[in-house]
């Protein structure tokens, strides 16, 4: 029995006969127009009470729906109402209004589909009940077999009395039935006109693709800032506390280095951060370029330990600054991968030059001295990727591995075009 009354009085046919009412709800400023029109066209003064007029007010207010529809709110707010109570998958329903000519005509038929339905399981709702709890009462009380209350001359019989209760619990489920059909029907058509449409599935896959960007652009600035200052820092306290009993000068050095390194990396990881936590502005730490950074940035890789021969062939200072920005993390990326893999005493030459409109950058280490890389922490070459993504976005190229017996990471940068 259960079974049997859940599709027309369970929980989702009850939220849905719900929002078949607040349609019909919205219908009614509709209807009442209609009204105001259908009356003088009529010639009668009994719109309200002819039930012929207020059908034709009824189908009056329709198109006049499906024109307000046409509003950007429509959609985003029949698509709230669907969610709520007509159980539909939310990921088959569109976000934000309609844009396209053909997604604004899904959302008028279905505004005016809504309505319609609506307005009729509304008036049957308020009709229907009254009508068959009459029909159920009548063989108990007698007051309710007035013949002024229009009720067939039928009714009256003894046969009539016996199956006017029948007749009332049919007419009430006749209204339910109604209803969940009505119900079903709306939550059936509902993907096929609030889905999302081409226009809406490239904006969101545009919206997906921005939010990637950021994603690997915070993770590229972590992994540079923070790696670098990570591996500077392990090498300058490694050697200090070898050198701590014999060379205190240099130990001083060392923890000198350290605390600026990690001052400075504090405040590039909170500027980084900043961005992830919503409702917080940026920090304010800038990010550091070429022109404003690169004599630090040599000089705190220095204090590591490697000696560092820099041949910059260009003015920083007059670097568009996307190019000089990305250029400092690239600088920096290949110092750490040299401090990493090969060691802490082995040369590097880091050569900066303009060249036919681009900028060249390229680090360069000996190989077969210091630890290989495959003694690499595992999960590296992250950085390495970055550097390609960083040349890629803008619109240039890189290149790392070996190459006349050295390591050689190399990176061309367009000073113009994407940038």
């Amino acid at each position: 029995m259960r079974g049997f009354f859940r599709p027309l009085l369970g929980r989702v046919a009850r939220r849905r006969w719900i929002h078949l009412i607040l349609g019909g709800a919205l219908v009614m400023p509709y209807v009442l127009v209609g009204a105001v029109i259908v009356g003088p066209v009529s010639g009668s003064s009994d719109v309200f009470t002819s039930l012929p007029l207020q059908l034709a007010s009824f189908a009056v207010g329709l198109p006049l729906a499906a024109i307000t529809s046409l509003f950007p709110l429509t959609r985003p707010m029949s698509v709230a109402a669907v969610r709520a109570l007509c159980g539909v998958d939310a990921g088959s329903l569109a976000d934000g209004p309609a844009r396209s000519r053909a997604a604004k005509g899904r959302t008028a038929a279905w505004f005016t589909l809504h309505l319609g339905l609506g307005g009729i399981v509304s008036g049957m709702s308020l009709s229907v009940p009254p009508f068959g709890a009459v029909l159920i009462a009548l063989p108990v009380f007698a007051g309710l077999r007035d013949t002024r209350l229009g009720l067939p001359e039928v009714l009256g019989r003894p046969w009539g009395l016996a199956l006017a209760p029948v007749a009332g619990a049919a007419t009430l489920l006749a209204l339910a039935g109604c209803a969940a059909g009505c119900g079903a029907l709306l939550a059936r058509w509902a993907p096929a006109l609030l889905g999302p449409g081409l226009e809406d599935r490239l904006a969101a896959a545009e919206a997906r693709a921005a939010d990637l960007a950021v994603r690997n652009r915070l993770a590229r600035e972590l992994h540079d800032s923070v790696g670098h200052a990570l591996s500077a820092v392990t090498l300058q306290a490694s050697a200090a506390r070898r050198l701590l009993d014999t060379d205190p000068e240099f130990v001083r050095e060392a923890l000198a280095a350290i605390e600026d390194t990690t001052r400075r990396t504090v405040g590039e990881l909170d500027a980084v951060l900043g961005v992830l936590r919503d409702g917080d502005a940026p920090g304010t730490a800038p990010a550091p370029t070429l022109a404003a950074d690169l004599d630090g940035l040599l000089r705190r890789t220095r204090a590591d330990g490697p000696p560092i021969t820099a041949e910059v062939d260009t003015d920083p200072w007059a670097l568009p600054p996307v190019v000089s920005r990305e250029a400092y993390r690239i600088v920096q990326e290949g110092l750490s991968n040299a401090l990493k893999h090969a060691g802490g005493q082995v040369p590097v030459t880091v050569r900066i030059e303009a060249v036919d409109g681009h900028l060249e950058i390229t680090v360069e280490n000996p190989l077969g001295q210091g630890p290989s890389a495959a003694a690499a922490r595992p999960g590296g070459g992250h950085g390495l990727r970055g550097v390609a993504d960083r040349a890629r976005l803008l619109g240039g190229a890189a290149h790392a591995g070996e190459a006349d017996g050295a390591w050689r990471l190399w990176v061309r940068l367009p000073l113009k075009g994407p940038v």
